[in-house]
């Protein structure tokens, strides 16, 4: 099925006047298919969905070990004894899932290192300092064997999802791909067997055929297989981490693109002298030359909005327009969101930077919605710094107070921070202090310790003078702290 944004770069390219032969070379777009998008106007047909039939797993593993992995046998029993209507193509689909009939490892041979044959993709864990802390991210590289041109991008995670996001980027910006990426036996592309024996995932298999390559696993064991992309992890190590400082993870992967686009393909290679930019431009008639256009990879969220116009993704939350409550598709892309409604598109948002989470997002250049999602957290880490940065008398009663989770942490916070803005700073320190000593927690025990403390401070102010006489201290006093609290116990 033609996506949206597909079906749109074709109208779009008929309204300029590019015949349909041409748009269905470009695109690889049959020109029957071509004739009716530009009749559709480039919107997508009214279709009802019609789901696949799946099979109960266990029946399958019995089925499959009855028949001795002959498919063809478990669907006649399928159909004829269990009354279960299912297409060939689902049941293969099913069994593949399920991991079912591998076949025997073999050992992988040596390729000569020609123009245009392989790419070679790989990932490695790192424990880096991004500003003041220090995370685990995970470095990708793609790698062009013969030209040696790399492309490199840190994640926080990565997933199925992340590996399409990053060969989209990394062949787009180059503009070619080759027949072939070499690959490990990484579950995010194979669906199950090792080396030659490999199947790759369909998801993952009709990904790459948009690009025009292929997947292939090398051996169990046999790293050298992509030695290239392995020596580029060294590169990394001990060329571009060391003398680098990175403030967050935007900044590490700018830098990490300056350097495997602009820095390592003008510098010769140690022992060849191969300068890769050069190669590269000898390499691209070698290449295949990727469409004029290639629907980025996405992954569809189905959200409902909440009663203040909301939708959540990813622990943030994204203004949806409109003035009723409906269920929406949202298209997570490689670095923005688009959120539709009945195949319309109602907004579109850049993805926030890193670690950014429990926020409100809305359309920019627009007043902000009045109102808080449903639900939303009330974090207090912010009232909780300012409290610790006082004073260390408070920093000190902190750690031993907050040893309380959920509610009850934020709530207790909340209450002192609050006591903390009403109260003068020297006398709130003292009372914390005097808390920690003798192991208070309650906050109206805090708020009555505060009280004698000003009360002390009181009786040592000097009293007013009326009529030229100076007033009993004690009939003066007596009137201001007749509701006291005797607090003798904590002095």
């Amino acid at each position: 099925m033609i996506d949206v944004n597909k079906r749109k770069a074709i109208f779009l390219l008929h309204n300029e006047g590019m015949g349909v032969r041409e748009i269905s070379r470009k695109l690889k777009v049959s020109t029957n298919t071509v004739g009716n998008i530009i009749d559709q106007k480039g919107q997508l047909p009214e279709t009802i969905r019609q789901d696949k039939i799946n099979v109960d797993p266990e029946l399958l593993r019995k089925l499959h070990v009855k028949c001795d992995g002959y498919v063809q046998r478990i669907h006649e029993i399928l159909i004829e004894e269990k009354g279960i209507s299912i297409g060939y193509s689902t049941l293969t689909r099913n069994i593949r899932e399920l991991n079912l009939g591998q076949s025997k490892n073999q050992r992988c041979d040596q390729r000569p290192d020609e123009p245009g044959a392989e790419m070679q993709h790989d990932t490695s864990p790192y424990t880096i300092k991004i500003g003041t802390n220090r995370v685990k991210v995970v470095g990708s590289v793609i790698y062009m064997r013969y030209s040696k041109m790399r492309y490199l991008k840190f994640y926080r995670s990565f997933n199925r999802f992340a590996m399409k996001c990053f060969i989209h980027e990394a062949l787009t910006f180059w503009g070619y791909a080759a027949p072939v990426c070499i690959i490990d036996n990484t579950n995010l592309a194979r669906l199950r067997g090792t080396g030659k024996n490999a199947v790759i995932a369909p998801e993952m298999k009709q990904f790459a055929k948009q690009y025009g390559f292929e997947f292939i696993c090398h051996e169990v064991g046999h790293a050298n297989r992509k030695a290239g992309n392995e020596r580029s992890f060294y590169t990394v190590e001990t060329n571009f981490f060391p003398g680098r400082n990175f403030e967050t993870l935007e900044d590490m992967n700018q830098q990490a693109f300056d350097w495997a686009t602009i820095r390592m393909p003008n510098r010769p290679v140690s022992k060849t002298k191969l300068i890769p930019a050069k190669a590269f431009e000898y390499e691209q008639s070698f290449l295949k030359k990727l469409p004029a256009y290639i629907t980025p990879p996405y992954i569809v969220h189905e959200r409902g909005t909440d009663q203040y116009g909301y939708a959540a993704v990813d622990a943030n939350y994204y203004w949806v327009p409109g003035k009723t409550r409906f269920d929406v598709k949202i298209l997570q892309f490689c670095d923005h969101m688009e959120i539709y409604h009945n195949r319309k598109k109602l907004a579109e948002y850049p993805l926030p930077p890193d670690g950014i989470k429990n926020d409100k997002i809305s359309p920019k250049g627009e007043p902000k919605p009045k109102y808080q999602p449903n639900n939303r957290k009330r974090p207090t880490a912010g009232e909780e710094k300012i409290l610790r940065s006082t004073a260390p008398e408070v920093d000190a009663y902190l750690t031993f107070v907050l040893t309380m989770k959920g509610k009850t942490r934020h709530r207790f916070v909340r209450q002192l921070y609050t006591l903390h803005k009403k109260t003068a700073l020297s006398v709130f320190v003292q009372a914390l202090k005097r808390a920690l000593k003798y192991r208070i927690k309650s906050m109206d025990t805090i708020e009555n310790i505060i009280r004698l403390l000003l009360r002390q401070s009181v009786y040592e102010m000097p009293l007013p003078e009326i009529d030229g006489e100076f007033t009993n201290r004690s009939a003066y006093l007596e009137g201001r702290f007749a509701d006291e609290v005797d607090l003798s116990i904590y002095e």
